[in-house]
């Protein structure tokens, strides 16, 4: 009875389109091959009922980039501990927050991993990855896997820390520091007076010791002549256009305002702190996006994540959006 539910109810469906039907859980099996067979897709079940899309339903990470699927860059938390307590701090950072570092071993088992698990960028994060004393050690176990990036506020080039930058790799590393807007004032109105000078100078320090430098700008102005002031800073900075990084504030952590950031609205980057694995590094202090405890086997977390993104993709016909943080 079923199968003739199905072929009434898909026939009269455009490509892509989908209906549902109800069904015994008896049933599922012969509504599977039915619909392997035919060429159509089960999206799900619901409530006694199957939803079946008509056609193969396309495949989601075919229409992404090959660097933005999922697991092509894996973030790290190194720590979550800071110098800055900036007011929109998607992860709730600043000098009183517990450092919950990632820790050596676990970073050099996954930079073991990566390139087995298809990983193609390693991008390091905090926190303010340079308070820990053993971070150069991190970044060069990384940059030996994949190439690197490391996010920086910049603020922390002198004495020991700047020894440590001098130790590591220049070649497959690129430092990330953060520049919010073209003056201080409103940079410094989120992140603390006098960092947008000293972030400018780490900037400056980190070029003259011959690293690639990009830079990131969370921008809390919609004004276009705003970003255009930071894209020409950036630019007499050095930094050319495919190293600038222009986002809007989310609405995650310490911030009352900004974009909506959910497992359904972005594509997953996926993200491994030491409390687990999480969808997005925008949301990887907050419950909604983790994704389970352990990282390891590292090609199991990223098939994972692949594999709930590939059936949201299906079930909503939705089209995530990148939010590019690198």
């Amino acid at each position: 009875m079923v199968i003739l539910d199905l072929v009434g109810a898909v026939g009269r469906l455009a490509e892509g389109a989908v209906a549902s039907v109800p069904v015994t859980p008896a049933e599922r099996p012969t509504v599977e091959r039915w619909c392997e067979h035919t060429g159509n897709t089960v999206v799900g079940y619901d409530k006694g009922r199957v939803i079946v899309r008509r056609g193969r339903a396309p495949d989601p990470l075919a229409e992404l980039p090959a660097d933005r699927r999922p697991g092509a860059r894996l973030w790290l938390y190194t720590n979550f501990d800071c110098n800055l307590a900036c007011d929109y701090c998607c992860v709730r950072s600043s000098p009183r927050t517990p450092r919950r570092a990632l820790g050596r071993d676990t970073v050099r088992r996954i930079a073991g991993e990566a390139v087995k698990a298809g990983v193609s960028e390693l991008l390091l994060t905090g926190g303010e990855p340079f308070l820990l004393p053993d971070l150069d050690e991190l970044v060069s176990t990384c940059v030996a896997a994949r190439p690197t990036t490391l996010l920086t506020n910049g603020m922390l080039f002198r004495g020991r820390r700047l020894a440590a930058l001098r130790r590591m790799p220049r070649a497959g590393l690129a430092l990330q520091i953060s520049i919010d807007s073209a003056t201080p004032e409103r940079h410094d109105a989120h992140r603390g007076a006098g960092s947008w000078a000293r972030a400018v100078a780490g900037v400056r320090t980190a070029l003259a010791e011959g690293f690639r430098v990009r830079l990131a700008a969370t921008l809390t102005t919609t004004d276009i002549a705003e970003e255009a002031a930071v894209r020409t800073l950036f630019a007499d900075l050095g930094i050319p256009p495919d190293d600038q990084v222009l986002r809007p504030v989310a609405h995650r952590g310490f911030a009352d305002d900004g974009v909506t950031i959910t497992t359904d609205s972005v594509v997953p980057e996926i993200t491994v702190t030491a409390d687990g694995v999480y969808w997005h590094p925008v949301g990887a202090d907050d419950a909604d996006q983790f994704v389970r405890r352990s990282p390891f086997p590292l090609a199991d977390a990223i098939a994972q994540v692949r594999t709930t993104f590939a059936a949201q993709r299906s079930a909503t016909n939705a089209q995530a959006q990148l939010f590019p943080c690198a």
